[in-house]
């Protein structure tokens, strides 16, 4: 179910409710003996660097931090939050270089921070992960209305193209391709280490999620509903998972109008289709490549980037960050071509349509640090230079 719908305007709202808050001073907490004395589950601070005298000692957000205003010298965060330490009041960044501000992890019992590093600091909130001392849990996206529907891509059937992001707590958010978001699961998904998506595997004309557990080596598919969210999951692999790598889904590449599967095996480099079954289960394997994939460390589907009916594999090559196209054929990949360098410092690749409305398909790319680029297709199977989208994809941990 849609749980806590947001738009693109979140973070403004977040700010002008943040600076309604009243300046209360807290009060003085009495003496301390160090990190070690501040009780679970609060936030302690004092105005000297050896954590000794009077403390401040809370577990709630504080617009003003009243005596302890740019006087914070040591602190220890004992809750299991994230504490955001803001220059300004109201937990505001104020404009030019002495605007500042600071995410502060759980420490354990008896650490914590002393110096002269948060002398600045005016108000403080607690958050669940670091974006969200200044940004949305989740980041913006918005993809132009496609000409054509692409097939794949679009979660929610508005022919725009959604993305899936994990954020730091093992959350999944769905973001539409107008900037709508909400969360699509709330727990759990820091225990997948594998998550692909391209296009219909149960059968009912609705884009679906594939997911490997990591605990168990079981690979999971979260039939879609056609409107940003899943059902719930079963099992579609439950042995022998944990033995592959870089599992990706790529679209029809039988002919039998179903989805299907490719994974690596890890320990011998070979290339394995599974095709997809009208119970929305995988068939028996076949061979499709059966060297040299040891050598790649990203794969991604991105549909019929050369447009002659059937769909392609990208594939990076560590050693060298060169990106390689795959043409589709039946059930096998043809030779390969050459179609970028420079990517290993892409953290993600997300293929998921036609995202700049000309009925021709692009990627996306977020780099390690944290900058979502677009690829505008060709529609001969290379691509135009990517170009800056957004710089605040940053605090992630997977964009799908």
């Amino acid at each position: 179910m849609k749980k806590g719908l947001l738009r693109g305007a979140a973070a403004a709202i977040a700010f002008a409710i943040g600076a309604l808050g009243l300046a209360v001073a807290p009060a003085a907490q009495a003496d301390a003996a160090g990190f070690g004395d501040c009780a679970a589950g609060r936030f302690c601070a004092w105005t000297n660097t050896t954590a000794t005298g009077p403390r401040l000692q809370t577990r709630t957000d504080t617009p003003w931090l009243g005596s302890y205003d740019n006087r914070i010298r040591s602190f220890t965060n004992r809750t299991d939050m994230i504490a955001c330490l803001y220059s300004g009041r109201n937990y505001v960044v104020e404009s030019g270089p002495t605007g500042s501000w600071s995410a502060v992890r759980p420490h354990a019992s008896g650490t914590g921070y002393s110096g002269a590093g948060h002398l600045d600091k005016s108000s403080l909130k607690f958050v669940r992960t670091a974006r969200e001392c200044v940004l949305p849990a989740f980041p913006f996206w918005y993809d132009e209305a496609g000409t054509r529907a692409a097939g794949f891509g679009d979660l929610n059937g508005d022919r725009r193209s959604d993305v899936l992001v994990r954020d730091e707590t093992g959350a999944l958010w769905f973001v539409s391709g107008t900037g709508d978001a909400w969360l699509a699961g709330t727990s759990g998904w820091n225990g997948m280490d594998a998550i692909t998506r391209h296009g219909d595997h149960s059968g009912d004309g609705r884009e679906d999620l594939i997911a490997r557990e990591r605990s168990t080596g079981k690979l999971w598919l979260y039939p879609g509903t056609g409107d940003g969210d899943f059902l719930p999951r079963r099992v579609i692999g439950s042995t022998g998972w944990n033995t592959m790598s870089l599992i990706t889904a790529v679209g029809d590449l039988t002919g039998d109008r179903r989805g299907d599967l490719i994974a690596r095996e890890t320990a011998t480099g070979k290339l394995w289709l599974y095709p997809g079954t009208a119970s929305g289960g995988l068939g028996v394997r076949r061979l499709i490549g059966g060297s040299g994939w040891g050598a790649m460390n990203l794969l991604s589907g991105p549909g019929d980037l050369n447009r002659d009916g059937r769909p392609d594999l990208l594939a990076r090559e560590a050693a060298t960050g060169k990106l390689w196209l795959y043409p589709g054929g039946t059930s096998a990949l043809a030779p390969r071509r050459l179609i970028g360098s420079g990517w290993n410092p892409m953290s993600s690749v997300i293929a998921n349509g036609d995202v700049t409305g000309d009925g021709l398909l692009d990627i996306a790319s977020v780099t390690t640090g944290g900058t979502l680029l677009i690829h505008p297709g060709r529609g001969d199977g290379t691509l135009s230079p990517g170009y800056v989208v957004d710089p605040n994809w940053w605090g992630l941990k997977g964009a799908f």
